[in-house]
């Protein structure tokens, strides 16, 4: 068996009056992530750490912010198009471990929902994921509520 580890970073900023799509769910806020596609942090994160485990380049190079075709994409679509480049080259994904930084709204209440709708994407169980959230203690560009960010590690194997 061969097992790789990957790590997934994504940063959007946020403005007045677009909705907010974090882990595949829409949630209630006042701002949205701005970005070519719906701008879901947490859905390109976790991207980012299974194609990095793979060695399959990252999300950018899949899905480039300068194709009209992925404008106003859902994310689950490109989490779902990932798993399948996975699952060519023979991996299978074994956890998830993700960290939001947002000071608003609270994410905690949402968590599983998230795991609810990215739990079947990725052929794992909602227990091979975990989310946390966090503020930036009003520091920096977070603390600000211009933007957000996530990190996510990705455990892939192949037998």
């Amino acid at each position: 068996m061969k097992i790789r580890v990957g790590l997934g970073f994504d940063v959007h900023q946020l403005e007045e009056g677009r909705d907010f799509f974090l882990g595949g769910i829409k949630l209630p806020a006042t701002k949205g992530a701005t970005g070519h596609s719906d701008a879901d942090v947490l859905i390109h994160a976790i991207c980012d750490a299974l194609l990095g485990a793979a060695n399959l380049r990252d999300i950018g190079f899949h899905y480039s912010n300068k194709d009209p075709r992925w404008s106003g994409m859902d994310s689950k679509f490109f989490l779902k198009d990932v798993i399948r480049m996975l699952t060519e080259q023979g991996w299978t994904v074994e956890n998830v471990d993700c960290t939001i930084c947002l000071e608003a709204p609270k994410v905690n209440p949402h968590i599983s929902e998230m795991k609810k709708v990215l739990a079947p994407l990725m052929n794992i169980e909602e227990a091979d994921i975990s989310i946390k959230a966090t503020t930036a203690e009003k520091l920096g560009y977070v603390g600000r509520e211009e933007g957000v960010n996530a990190y996510a590690v990705a455990l892939i194997k192949k037998e």
